[in-house]
């Protein structure tokens, strides 16, 4: 077997994990029990040691096509040759009412003719370094790993199972109008099958817990097949346990084949959260946001060096994640080190106190007044802040090269401070107003004193420094400037000469500049292409962005997912699906297809 490409992928999952599914029918990615969970599948990291859960119909020529059934997260693989058309149908069960049992209901039936099956599950628990022994009847297979810290798993089906070494197979043939179906999770109390009669009925459920929850989407504009997907998926994304959002459900996906740029995804960053949630309130989804919020009121500590908040953490708020590297996996397309955990939990990011405040002011503009208590955290975030925004940090690209004054960073203090002051006028709220008034336009006369470049005539990516950075397309995004502003639009001249290729915008000049510390390249970074052409919409240049929009859109996979990067020859790269991305998609779609219907804001409000 060897690595399918990431634009290959679809996922299922019941947003408390998260499974990929190959366009060969195999889940190649699975952690269990928990989106951050050790892997029970990783053949996507490695195709001998990291097991999986194939269906093959045994068809010559075929073709394989992927879609979702619409307007859900229910994945449907079909098969097509001339003796035969086969269907396999993935998805994890959730309901609106009672919790649904954590596993995967696998369906597979034939369309036309007669066609032959092969299945095996070989899972490999713990990042594949646990064995484990297994217990097979006729109709289910208990997988039991050696380690305790791994939870037993079962195989259920219709067709008969047998052992094979350490995996569990079956061969059956089916005709037209004919399935079998495959239930992959906890192995249920003693005597107890699953309720294989029940799986339509979970089908039905599952569909219209999507379909109820998209339907409420008030987007109604040209992209809204591509918006609902990204909708769709961040969902996916958002812990229902917690109400925290992880990154990616995947980690150490490369940002350039054969490189060392391979992170963990798999836990909740602030910065992500807050867009997502920015995102999420635009499409009309305000309890999702609210929930978050709940989350992180639990959150604030008090850490007199990094600041009350952490960059990152685990979905259920634990604070440490060690990085640690895979040696035994070889890892996707032999990119290695294979890494989880993420060190960069430990970095200082001021960003993220900017998009903190930018999704409580928004929560609060769309959803439910903030609490005494939590203006109070309010009031101590922004005293630790106001005492700290001249700080070096790492920034939003979680740089491993040492501490800089980052652009980037002291906008976000600024909109930190903007939103504080706008919600306290709006919700009449007790505030230390002059302080909060100084500092900002103190932040203010900082960024257009130290971080403009005369000779450039362009805005920089640090203090002192002559390199670009594509975050700076934020700038007019959080209303600190005005994009029709003649600094902004030399500063758009700029990034278009160094750092954009059509619609392919990079971070930054990583192999030039050196400034992350970490060797070798990486690909365009996608979200930063969906900024720009939100940037050319509102600077005016409608036509432009509404090609530029559209040829981006094309690089999605065919189900409409998108990872973290793009690569040269237009190969997805990097974590995926990737929320970042997806939540700018939605952000662009929504203010591009605003002002092309006549709909764009007069004012600022």
């Amino acid at each position: 077997m060897s690595f399918e490409p990431i634009e290959n992928y679809g996922v299922i999952g019941n947003m408390r994990s998260i499974a990929l599914v190959s366009l060969n029918g195999s889940i190649d990615f699975l952690c269990y029990p928990n989106f951050d969970s050790p892997t029970v599948f990783a053949s996507l990291l490695d195709d001998e040691r990291g097991g999986c859960f194939q269906i093959q119909p045994q068809l010559r020529k075929r073709r394989v096509r992927q879609m979702y059934l619409p307007d859900t997260n229910i994945l449907i693989t079909r098969f097509l040759a001339d003796e035969g058309v086969a269907e396999l149908t993935d998805y994890m069960p959730i309901g609106t009412g009672g919790e649904q049992p954590n596993e995967i209901i696998r369906t597979v039936a034939v369309v036309r003719g007669e066609v032959d099956f092969k299945m095996r599950c070989q899972p490999r628990f713990n990042y594949g370094m646990c064995g484990h022994t297994v217990d097979v009847d006729e109709r289910y297979a208990i997988f039991t790993p050696a380690s305790d810290g791994c939870l037993p798993m079962a195989l259920y089906s219709t067709s008969t199972l047998r052992l094979q070494s350490q995996d569990v197979i079956s061969d059956f043939t089916l005709r037209a109008g004919e399935s079998v179906t495959f239930v992959f999770g906890g192995v249920r109390a003693q005597g107890e099958l699953p309720e294989m009669e029940f799986v339509e009925q979970r089908f039905h459920e599952t569909a219209r817990f999507w379909k109820e929850w998209i339907a409420r989407s008030q987007y109604k504009g040209r992209w809204r097949e591509m918006v609902n997907r990204s909708g769709l998926l961040l969902k996916l994304l958002i812990s229902r346990e917690h109400g925290s959002l992880i990154a990616a459900p995947t980690f150490s996906l490369p940002e350039q084949i054969g490189g060392v740029r391979n992170w963990d995804y798999r836990f909740t960053w602030l910065r992500d959260s807050a867009f997502t949630l920015y995102a999420l309130i635009r499409l009309g989804f305000v309890e999702e946001a609210e929930a978050f919020i709940g989350w992180l009121k639990g959150r604030l500590g008090d850490d007199a060096e990094r600041g009350p908040l952490q960059v990152m953490y685990g979905i259920d708020g634990r604070q440490k994640l060690d990085e640690v590297t895979l040696d035994h996996l070889k890892g996707y397309e032999h990119s290695k080190p294979v890494r989880i955990g993420n060190a960069a939990y430990q970095q200082l990011q001021l960003d993220i106190y900017g998009e903190m405040m930018d999704s409580v002011y928004l929560a609060n503009k769309y959803g439910d007044s903030i609490s005494h208590a939590g203006w109070q955290e309010v009031h101590r975030i922004l005293e630790w802040l106001g005492k700290n925004w001249q700080r070096p940090d790492q920034g939003i690209w979680e740089i491993r090269g040492g501490a800089r004054e980052f652009l980037h960073s002291r906008l976000m203090c600024w909109v930190a401070f903007d939103r504080a002051l706008r919600l306290a006028q709006k919700r009449s709220l007790s505030a230390p107003l002059d302080a909060w008034l100084q500092a900002r336009d103190a932040i203010r006369q900082d960024i257009f004193t130290n971080f403009w470049d005369n000779e450039l005539q362009s805005f920089v990516q640090s203090k002192g420094s002559k390199d670009l950075d594509a975050s700076v397309l934020l700038m007019p995004l959080m209303r600190f400037i005005s994009p029709v502003d003649p600094l902004w639009r030399s500063t758009m001249k700029a990034i278009e000469a160094r750092l954009v290729e059509d619609t392919l915008v990079r971070r930054y000049e990583a192999e030039r500049t050196h400034v992350d510390g970490i060797s070798g390249g990486e690909g365009s970074f996608t979200a930063c292409s969906f900024w720009y052409i939100e940037c050319l919409a509102r600077g005016g240049e409608l036509e432009k962005a509404q090609l530029l929009f559209e040829k981006l859109l094309g690089y999605a996979n065919p189900l409409g997912l998108y990872s973290e990067q793009i690569g040269p020859s237009g190969q997805l790269l990097g974590n995926f699906p990737q929320a970042f991305t997806h939540l700018a998609l939605i952000s662009t779609a929504t203010y591009l297809d605003r002002v092309l219907s006549g709909r764009g804001e007069s004012v600022w409000r």
